[in-house]
């Protein structure tokens, strides 16, 4: 190729705005509307209890995400960070206790760690920008409660290493899934390789109810003690035995916000299938120059199970990858990298500033005093983790691309890699 680069004066490639990166939520249509429509005309917008008889639809979207992710129970509350603390109360952690949490998740993953009055233990990304299981390793202390393994952006962690290592360990495993809904490793999804999975539904999500989670399991202790954790009266809804009942807060989905995640949940194998799609489109059109280029693709450790939501290149320096961030926006792509400096970012385990700084709403509270032990953290405890993440180039793949489009952001892409 010889075409000028936009940044310099040429043509760009992307001649129309490319779609914007709410997977489920630019599917909503008549299906949500419909659903949305009856639960207003029945007037019940609570689970348990409305003015008619007649089916929950949290209940209905509880039974057919289980049945869809292939486990034996499904919760669901308010949020992702809600699940996250269900799954972690129902684990057992709480204060005293050590979770270790990737270098690269949103923050709320350590949040809800913190929020139990438990220690996050921050461990080292790899290539796959997942946690590693050999870090994950080295950080386990008699202390040790739990790991928790977050699929980001789509890519399932090497959950073989990680089952074994908990297992070993005599550890919990649970699934942060926030970004990954749908997606496997070896033919099995994920969220039901770990004790307890966590599900997001905000609108950034692959499929979305604008807010809302979900809490995946196999084991009807745990789902028993999720219940009572999400609703302060849960145990009595549920008929578990008083003496038994544990307190609890309020995580609880309603009416609305379920029967949008029931119509969103059928469009699931959609959205993936063109997401795939699309990213397989693209690797394909750039493959020869990359390879011409020396640039890798962030490892993906299930090619088949990865949701395709996101192109990741790793290039050989951060100074590299910040010229192809700009000359790809040049170009109309929207591209960025996954951490500069430069740019606050709560993905990167630095720019965790409440964790990072031990902050706790009272003075003689919180899990670092609890802890009764030194606990630190700095800004450079992960430089694997800043380094792969400073070269990680990375790009959105929505599943509404044209063909056209397809081909226009291959083309920006070659032009770049090219001039590198």
């Amino acid at each position: 190729m010889s075409l000028r680069l936009a940044i310099d004066g040429g043509e760009r490639a992307v001649k129309t705005p490319l779609p914007p990166m709410f997977p489920g939520g630019m599917r909503i249509g008549a299906e949500e509307e419909q659903a949305v429509l009856n639960v207003l005309r029945s007037r019940r917008l609570f689970r348990y209890y409305g003015p008619a008889p007649g089916p929950s639809q949290t209940d209905l979207f509880e039974q057919e995400f289980a049945a869809h992710m292939g486990t034996a129970y499904a919760l669901a509350v308010s949020s992702g960070t809600a699940a996250l603390m269900c799954a972690m109360a129902a684990l057992g952690v709480g204060p005293g206790d050590e979770v270790i949490v990737p270098a690269y998740t949103w923050i709320a993953t350590a949040s809800a760690v913190v929020a139990l009055g438990a220690v996050p233990v921050i461990a080292e990304i790899d290539e796959s920008l997942t946690i590693d299981p050999a870090d994950v390793e080295c950080k386990i202390t008699p202390h040790t409660r739990a790991i928790t393994a977050v699929h980001m952006r789509g890519s399932p962690c090497r959950m073989d290493a990680l089952t074994e290592i908990a297992h070993r360990h005599n550890v919990s495993l649970i699934e942060d899934v926030a970004q990954a809904a749908g997606a496997s490793f070896r033919g099995k999804r994920l969220g039901a390789w770990g004790d307890a999975g966590a599900f997001s539904l905000q609108f950034n999500k692959i499929i979305t109810s604008g807010e809302g989670g979900v809490v995946l399991t196999n084991s009807h202790a745990l789902y028993k003690r999720a219940i009572m954790y999400h609703d302060v009266v849960g145990g009595y809804r549920h008929h578990i035995p008083p003496d038994e009942i544990l307190p609890g807060v309020n995580f609880r989905m309603n009416e609305l916000q379920a029967a949008i995640a029931l119509a969103q949940l059928g469009k699931l194998e959609g959205i993936l299938a063109d997401m795939r799609r699309n990213h397989a489109a693209i690797v394909e059109r750039i493959a020869d120059c990359a390879r011409s280029a020396g640039i890798l693709l962030r490892r993906l450790n299930d090619p088949t199970g990865d949701a395709g939501l996101a192109l990741v290149l790793l290039l050989p320096s951060a100074e590299c990858t910040r010229w192809a961030v700009d000359a790809l926006r040049a170009e109309g792509v929207g591209a960025m990298a996954l951490y500069r400096p430069d740019v606050e970012d709560y993905h990167v385990y630095r720019y965790w500033a409440p964790i990072m700084n031990q902050k706790t709403w009272t003075e003689q509270g919180g899990p670092w005093r609890w802890a009764a032990r030194t606990i630190e953290y700095a800004p450079d405890m992960c430089p694997r983790s800043l380094d792969l993440l400073s070269r990680a180039l990375h790009l959105n793949v929505s599943p509404d691309l044209s063909e056209a489009q397809i081909e226009e952001v291959a083309t920006a892409l070659n032009k770049v890699l090219e001039a590198l």
